[in-house]
């Protein structure tokens, strides 16, 4: 099946002229949603770091308050009349970060905008985009969503926090929230994948362990449709969705996909896990004393040897939302933009 052109986008389902906040607007799943809530003629405000690069949305009618996001007055400021916030900012999991960053991004600022909106007559909806991370490693598949917390990293661990949190918050103050899980997002635009899309060019796929290595997938486009309509969906109203295709893939499997519509192949070459992770551990420790980005950590390894796979019913069920790119066609999408960047 190489046909990897999906069907027409499922409109927003959010008035014309509604007033939303979105954070971690300039990221990869960022910039596609407020490009979608823009074109549907809402009220976009969006919170960015004073480094961030806005000139990939610089050409939207929107307004920007610069800050971190976990600014007291930029919260303040940002969520001045709101009436659905999507809170999608994240500290993306780099060994060079220490551990406070992923609190003040993941739970301070989580915090703040929910206490910012709170109360408020015209407030309708907070959006939390979380992870399928918070779950950790999956020992009997698939996980849905009332498994276990099992978060393996700080970058898990706080993102876990700041939904307890504000699911007790919501429980308090009557905020009205729905909490999104993803899985891994890809796409072109994406550059957090494009490591593994080079592996699978050449001639040995190399995989620690004897793991399946399952790994469930998320097209940004399809994920940004989800978050839209879990923005307005009575049964959305405080819930908690993982959102993935309905079928998880193993890395050979996605490696085979990328291989065949670059014309090539592999073969499977499968090394023992362990002095892996040993070595990763002396490396992350030597590099952040260094404060550079270690070439190899325990969080990377982690993608070659954990087993993500989820029962996604849930969402499909309750909010009428299905995928419109398979794996297969969104690989190869993926693919050809990676080529056509010259990356591949």
């Amino acid at each position: 099946m190489n046909d990897v052109t999906p069907p027409a986008a499922v409109p927003p389902l959010l008035p014309t002229g509604t007033r939303v906040l979105v954070t971690g607007a300039t990221g990869f799943t960022g910039a596609v949603l407020t490009r979608k809530l823009v074109q549907a003629g809402l009220d976009v405000h969006a919170i960015a770091r004073e480094s961030s690069d806005l000139s990939a949305l610089g050409n939207l009618k929107m307004t920007w308050h610069r800050g971190p996001v976990y600014d007291p007055d930029v919260v303040r400021a940002a969520t001045r009349d709101v009436e659905v916030v999507f809170h999608v900012a994240a500290a993306y999991r780099e060994a060079r970060h220490a551990d406070d960053m992923y609190v003040k991004v993941h739970v301070d600022s989580t915090r703040l905008l929910a206490q910012a909106v709170a109360g408020s007559p015209r407030f309708k909806r907070f959006v939390h985009v979380s992870t399928v991370g918070v779950l950790g490693h999956v020992e009997h598949p698939p996980a849905n969503e009332a498994s276990p917390y099992n978060p393996g990293d700080i970058y898990q661990a706080t993102k876990r926090d700041a939904e307890v949190w504000l699911r007790e918050f919501s429980a308090q103050q009557a905020l009205p929230y729905t909490v999104i899980r993803p899985a891994a997002i890809y796409g072109p635009g994406d550059t957090r994948l494009l490591k593994f899309f080079k592996m699978a060019a050449k001639p040995y796929l190399v995989l620690l362990g004897q793991g399946r290595c399952l790994y469930h997938l998320i097209h940004v486009q399809d994920l940004t449709d989800a978050m839209i309509r879990a923005a307005s969906h009575p049964k959305a109203l405080n819930e908690v969705f993982i959102c993935g295709n309905r079928e998880c893939i193993s890395l050979v499997q996605m490696a085979a996909y990328i291989a065949r519509e670059l014309g090539r192949s592999f073969r499977v070459v499968r090394l023992p896990e362990a002095p892996f992770f040993i070595a990763a551990d002396v490396c992350e420790w030597v590099c952040r004393q260094m404060g550079v980005e270690p070439p190899i950590h325990r969080r990377r390894l982690a993608f070659f040897t954990k087993d993500r796979s989820f029962d996604t019913r849930k969402i499909c069920e309750c909010l009428g939302w299905e995928e419109r790119f398979s794996n297969e066609q969104g690989l190869i999408e993926t693919t050809r933009w990676y080529r056509e960047q010259g990356w591949l």
